[in-house]
């Protein structure tokens, strides 16, 4: 089958009825509140849902939309909303990267050339089938997956804009079809250099050529980029004000615009870094917000490689959710680079064109990009990580005593979480959704009142192990219930989230003029007041997986579940740094407890 052949015969993603999403929200938001605040939130919703209320005016709005033919989902809106319309920065804030599991480097001169062609070679490659609909679209248990992310890998980058950032990208009405530029773009001590990884005849570069070109990168690049003058720091900047330096930018000199063209339309980016990480917190930190002059944030894809040859990904996240990205990044390194050559019909050319691309600068711009440095920098050195591999046991044992891995991670963080601060606090898991037309993510609420029962239960010096046991497990089958009613497109936020963008949208119109009174209540600010963000994402050709923190005081989890082993990669802002280590050491004690009850029946 081609890629993209099962697209629009997938089923639409489902939309909920607005009572049942009603009395989800109340179930779902009831065990973080107290009866003071379950009553306004109750009350609040009666108000919404009554039958003249505001949000029967604004859910059939949404029916409407959801009926239009040229709808593919009632979330199309909702996804450039929540991306493109946050003002913050993105880098560190909504970025993820990956650490690619090692390669078997020992004996090459150079590590990093060799790794680089080696990665380029693939992802060229990946792009051929691509373009020629011959990646198998993926299926899970027999389901078809949507595809339609993967038409944002290649040559497709965020735009900023002073409300709402757009997506340049192939497969548009601007751009129909694969994109068809035959370059990269190869950052090296903050200079950045177009670089032809395409012949002009269509051929990739053999490896070789691509490993000489980059060589050509690295001695070009031999002299660090004065700061205020590495432009790729702008792309830290907050949306808006990014937005207006690079119109300024743009108009400043001819050159300058033609260079954003060229970053824009390149394939994707190679940082190549000169530090040689410590360990694999080191890697992570310099993945997630490493040198911000030799990055551009705004791009879907930037691989990363480090002096040793260990190597990463640095992912935009508007368009491309890390499933999509995981089957990426397995198919690069699930064959040799050699293989991939071959497989794309690389052939000998020479070394590739290498063009450094380069911004004139006035006085102002280049404050703006100095300034845009010292900011990011210090925000990076104010996000706190740390990395907790766990290779006492993984997936298959939790198989083995008959429990979802992913839930017996979950109950883990909980029981973590709760000896660590001394209270159970929001949860939110992301959902693969991509058996549906467009699929994304849906927004899972972890605690429920079998968790809260749970981890009372599990540190009550009164339970036995049965109760224990019994409690754990009803929470773990709970979880999973509730997981399986996400996947069923039956979960309460982003359902009342997109009523409450038509409000914002259309509400004078549709005779709701004023914000409806649940989206203050504390079961709607307290429900998505993460203090913990999960996500998962199971390969064996990643080591570790993480993201920024929420909030102020939100951990950050980012798992990767292994048949022999977990891998965790945590963060929170650093004020709040101690508490994340504390919940680490209760972590690793956690999974150690639950494994041993669970092995005593």
């Amino acid at each position: 089958m081609s890629t993209f052949e099962n697209e629009d015969t997938l089923a639409r993603v489902p939309l909920p009825a607005l009572e049942d999403t009603c009395a989800r929200f109340l179930e779902w938001s009831a065990p973080l509140l107290n009866q003071e605040e379950l009553a306004d939130a109750e009350a609040a919703v009666r108000e919404f849902g009554r039958p003249d209320g505001p949000g029967p005016k604004l859910h059939a709005d949404l029916v409407r939309y959801d009926a239009d033919p040229a709808t593919h989902s009632w979330l199309d809106a909702f996804w450039p909303a929540r991306y493109l319309g946050r003002r913050d920065r993105i880098a560190l804030n909504a970025n993820f990267f990956f650490l690619f599991r090692e390669a078997p480097l020992h004996g090459f001169a150079e590590p990093q050339v060799e790794r680089a062609a080696g990665l380029i070679a693939a992802a060229v490659n990946y792009k051929a089938q691509l373009d020629d609909e011959r990646i198998p679209p993926i299926a899970t248990r027999g389901n078809p997956l949507s595809m339609a992310q993967h038409k944002f890998l290649f040559s497709t980058t965020r735009i900023p804009g002073p409300v709402q950032d757009t997506v340049r990208a192939p497969y548009s009405d601007e751009w129909q079809g694969p994109s068809t530029a035959r370059h990269i773009v190869v950052f090296q001590r903050g200079n950045a250099y177009q670089m032809n990884v395409i012949g002009p005849d269509g051929r990739p570069y053999s490896l070789d050529d691509l490993a000489a070109g980059l060589r050509e990168v690295r001695k070009a690049g031999a002299a660090r980029a004065a700061t205020d003058t590495a432009v790729g720091h702008l792309t830290t900047m907050a949306r808006a004000e990014w937005a207006a330096a690079r119109d300024r930018l743009a108009a400043l000199d001819p050159g300058n615009a033609a260079s954003l063209d060229t970053i824009e339309t390149a394939l994707f980016c190679v940082c190549l870094e000169d530090l040689t990480p410590a360990d694999d917190l080191a890697a992570g930190d310099q993945l997630l917000h490493g040198d911000s002059g030799n990055r551009w944030f705004d791009k879907a894809v930037s691989l990363i490689v480090f002096a040793d040859g260990t190597a990463g990904i640095n992912v935009e996240h508007c368009e491309l959710d890390g499933t999509t990205i995981l089957s990426f990044v397995d198919a690069l390194l699930g064959a040799s680079p050699e293989e991939h050559a071959a497989q794309s019909g690389a052939a000998a050319q020479g070394v590739p064109a290498i063009e450094p691309v380069t911004f004139v600068l006035d006085d102002a711009l280049r404050a703006d990009v100095d300034a845009a440095a010292r900011s990011f920098a210090q925000y990076g050195a104010d996000t706190a990580t740390v990395t907790l591999p766990f290779d006492e046991f993984g997936v298959d044992e939790v198989k083995r005593l008959r429990m979802s891995p992913d839930a017996f991670a979950q109950m883990a963080y909980q029981l973590a979480h709760k000896r660590a601060k001394g209270f159970t606090g929001a949860t939110y898991e992301s959902i693969a959704t991509r058996q549906y037309r467009r699929g994304r993510t849906e927004a899972m609420r972890v605690v429920t009142p079998e968790v809260q029962r749970f981890v009372s239960t599990f540190d009550d010096p009164a339970a036995s192990p049965e109760q224990r046991r019994a409690a754990f497990r009803a929470a773990a089958d709970k979880h999973v219930e509730r997981a399986k009613q996400c996947q069923a497109g039956a979960a309460p936020e982003q359902h009342l989230w997109q009523l409450q963008l038509i409000q914002k949208w259309r509400g004078d119109a549709l005779g709701v003029p004023e914000a409806p009174r649940l989206y203050e209540t504390p079961g709607w600010l307290t429900m998505r007041d993460d203090y913990l963000s999960t996500s998962s994402a199971p390969s064996a050709n990643i080591s570790y997986f993480g993201f920024g923190a929420t909030s102020s005081r939100c951990i950050g989890i980012a798992y990767v579940l292994l048949p022999d082993r977990f891998n965790l990669f945590l963060s929170t802002p650093r004020p709040v740094a101690d508490m994340m280590y504390t919940f680490a050491d209760r972590l690793r004690e956690a999974l150690r407890e639950l494994r041993d009850l669970l092995d005593e029946q």
